[in-house]
């Protein structure tokens, strides 16, 4: 290949190449852009998803109903009596004064109204031993976990006097106002722990506080401008509080992974001699690029949620694909900007014994761009690796394929809330008495009955027939309870399902009341509608919708991804293996969640025991954020190894450079990233903890065995296999690492090898 004086090319190194000219502009839009973002976002305010438009089928139509109608549903409480001895009943006497003094109580409050009496309401078990008091909490049903304190001591002076009852209280408010206790800030403490352990691993892969700090600013803008576009997009599509929990690990994540990848390729050629600003140009025209191919790759990962249907899937997709994006952007433009002012400064706040010109010199320059011991330790594993890629495929895939085995006997519900919480909060304990005694009590099927006219003849005995067909049918062992809106001709129909806190026993019982109860009676009177909602109806239609959204997610996400591989390398044979190894890596993940939280296998050394199940939303997300996110390193290690292969490296000496020169970053990079998302697998919410172990294992697979023994093994058996592209291809978009770069020839120092590809490689 013949060496030519040219400049840096392509859409990377021209920003780059701007930036680091026009270095306080760059800044300074920067600068304005997140605050705009922020100040605009605050002016237009965030519009937050309704139930109605998170949910789907019949639970989302009865939603919508009762917002139609301006129907705010109170938050419901209940308090249990039960007895402590087998030989006191709720018939007696002393039972009889507990449940007085009980509603005395509750009423004396003011917080509460419709008291009723488990001797009105028929609400006592069949053995008699127990009974239920019920009431609504005034107000806003939304806010009612802040009120209900005064009736939760009301309740528990009551047991005070009578000790051979059990009397405990539990209800939508008490059960917030519990959980906002215990785990309240669990969640946040742990977003917040996620910078300073960034940090900290950065320190020690830079040596130098502010190059440790460039980074995570770096991230830190981009999420707070993010959330000021997340809130001007919410007037288009409205967000929740897990698509901003989601956009910032994703942000953190994918930002401090942008700039790790600049600023380490930056250091890497001003330690091999260049001058600080072609450092730069080089920085950009290789990482940039990088970047922006990683980074439109992910954020089509991420437009997958899009196809879902699911409002909450769809919130979580465009928050994350807004701050992969601003994250992208911002790493090819300000960051160039922040180096070319920085200079050397960048190298301010050294730790001697953690910088890499200490560890550069014990590592004989085997790989500049990483600590001596990174290096050293991947060039002893490449060594083997093309020694042997077919025994070192074999059995690197063999042990994935094993590892994602369990995931073949997946099972996926909504988790109940003694699977979330475990035995740790007396309240859970509380849910499933009331389950034991009452099945279904504590989460009836709820019926919305919309009519012309409720109260009229046909309507109320359709309704009485429901009721009394929902407890014949077996669906429920009553009582079924029933409450009029006159005004706005909407009843809502409460039943307890037989099953109880058991989702799939309970599931049968729903599916009597809607296939064989509802039709045979108010499905018989015209104009009538009647959604069964509630939370077993919930956790079906959820998972109902969610199967039906994962074939074309799963379509769109890996042709996209494909395609855009494709074009940016222009190879057949690289798209396809990015592909296969992107999916691996996603099974293996699958794989840890089913083994650990399902079969309990390791359960107890991250606190998951008697989970059984995975939670329904998760496999879907992991697939899009996971698919997305590996991505990353795939694309700068490919990237690095074609580049070489283009300064005329043959295949294997290419791959052993491509992957021992990013050897230091990619794992520095994944430090950081299992790092953060262990930290969310050590929440006690089990849905929290299994996104944590997934993402974080799925990390480390693919920074690990996929990058470090999979890729280059695959790419040495191929050999010059790796770069075909079918002539009838080449009609198709060139999007192909275009960048070159050599070193001017009036330069005094040595001449050094270009640092980017001159010529396409014809092979």
């Amino acid at each position: 290949m013949g060496k030519r004086d040219t400049r840096v090319r392509g859409i990377a190194a021209r920003a780059g190449g701007w930036s680091a000219r026009h270095r306080w502009a760059a800044v300074g839009i920067w600068v304005l852009f997140v605050v705009l973002a922020m100040g605009l976002g605050s002016a237009a305010g965030t519009v937050e998803l309704k139930d109605s438009e998170q949910l789907g089928g019949e639970t989302g139509r009865a939603a919508a109903i009762a917002e139609q109608a301006g129907i705010e549903e109170p938050a419901g409480e209940t308090v249990l009596l039960q007895a402590k001895e087998t030989g006191l009943k709720a018939t007696d006497s002393e039972f009889r004064a507990a449940v007085a003094a009980v509603i005395k109580a509750v009423e004396g409050t003011g917080k509460v109204t419709d008291v009723t009496s488990p001797y009105d309401t028929k609400t006592i078990s069949k053995d008699g031993r127990s009974a239920l008091v019920q009431f609504d909490m005034r107000g806003e049903a939304d806010t009612a976990g802040e009120r209900v304190e005064p009736v939760l001591k009301a309740v528990d002076e009551v047991q005070k006097d009578h000790e051979a009852l059990r009397i405990e209280e539990i209800g939508g408010a008490s059960m917030n106002k519990t959980f906002d206790d215990a785990f309240g800030d669990d969640f946040q403490q742990a977003e917040f722990s996620a910078v300073p352990v960034a940090l900290g691993i950065l320190l020690v892969a830079f040596g130098a506080l502010v190059a440790a700090l460039v980074p995570v600013l770096l991230a830190i803008t981009a999420i707070m401008a993010t959330m000021g576009l997340m809130m001007i997009v919410s007037h288009v599509q409205p967000m929740d509080e897990t698509s901003s929990s989601v956009m910032l690990l994703v942000g953190l994540a994918v930002g401090v992974d942008y700039c790790l990848f600049y600023l380490r390729r930056e250091r890497e050629e001003r330690a091999a001699g260049r001058d600080p600003e072609t450092a730069l140009r080089i920085a950009a025209a290789t990482s940039g690029r990088a970047i922006i191919v990683s980074g439109v790759t992910v954020c089509v990962a991420m437009a997958g949620m899009l196809f879902t249907g699911i409002a909450t899937f769809k919130a979580m997709g465009l928050a994350s694909l807004m701050v992969v994006a601003v994250a992208m952007v911002g790493s090819v433009t300000v960051l160039p900007a922040v180096l070319s002012l920085l200079g050397k400064r960048v190298e301010t706040g050294r730790i001697p014994f953690l910088h890499p010109d200490k560890r550069r010199k014990t590592n004989s320059g085997a790989g500049k761009s990483g600590s001596g011991n990174d290096s050293r330790f991947w060039t002893a594993v490449l060594r083997v690796v093309l020694a042997k890629p077919a025994i070192s495929l074999i059995v690197a895939a063999g042990a994935l394929v094993a590892i994602a085995a369990p995931a073949l006997g997946m099972k996926t519900q909504n988790l109940t809330l003694d699977q979330e919480f475990g035995d740790s909060l007396p309240i859970v304990a509380t849910y499933e008495r009331v389950n034991e005694a009452f099945p279904g009590g504590s989460d009836p099927a709820e019926v919305v009955v919309k009519a012309d006219d409720i109260n009229s003849p046909e309507v109320k005995s359709a309704i009485a027939d429901f009721r009394a067909q929902a407890v014949s049918s077996g669906a429920s062992r009553g009582p079924v309870d029933v409450k009029v809106h006159d005004a706005q001709n909407i009843a809502f129909v409460y039943v307890p399902l037989v099953g109880g806190s058991d989702l799939d026993k309970a599931e049968k019982s729903l599916t009597i009341l809607r296939d064989e109860v509802r039709p045979g009676t108010l499905g018989k009177v015209d104009g009538v509608e009647a959604p069964v909602s509630g939370q077993v109806a919930g956790s079906k239609d959820f998972n109902d919708q969610l199967v039906s959204a994962v074939a074309p997610v799963f379509v769109f996400v890996v042709v996209f991804a494909f395609v855009l591989m494709l074009l940016s390398f222009r190879s057949l044979t690289i798209a396809v293996t990015s592909i296969v190894l992107n999916l691996l890596s996603v099974g293996a993940a699958y794989g840890i969640l089913v083994a650990v939280f399902q079969h309990g296998w390791g359960a107890s050394v991250v606190g998951a025991e008697g989970v059984g199940a995975i939670i329904t939303w998760l496999p879907l997300f992991l697939f899009v954020i996971l698919f997305g996110l590996s991505m990353d390193y795939h694309v700068f290690v490919v990237s690095r190894i074609r580049e070489a292969r283009l300064r005329g490296l043959t295949t294997r000496d290419a791959i052993q450079h491509g992957v021992v020169t990013t050897a230091g970053v990619i794992t520095s990079a994944a430090v950081i990233m299992v790092a953060v998302f262990a930290i969310f697998g050590t929440l006690s919410m089990q849905s929290m903890k299994q996104m944590g172990v997934g993402l974080a294992a799925a990390v480390l697979i693919d920074a690990t065995i996929i990058r470090g023994v999979l890729l280059p093994a695959v790419m040495a058996l191929l050999g010059e296999r790796n770069w075909y592209f079918p002539k009838w291809l080449n009609r198709l978009p060139d999007l192909s690492h275009n960048e070159s770069f050599e070193e001017p020839s009036t330069r005094s120092q040595p001449p050094q090898p270009p640092a980017v590809e001159g010529e396409r490689v014809g092979v």
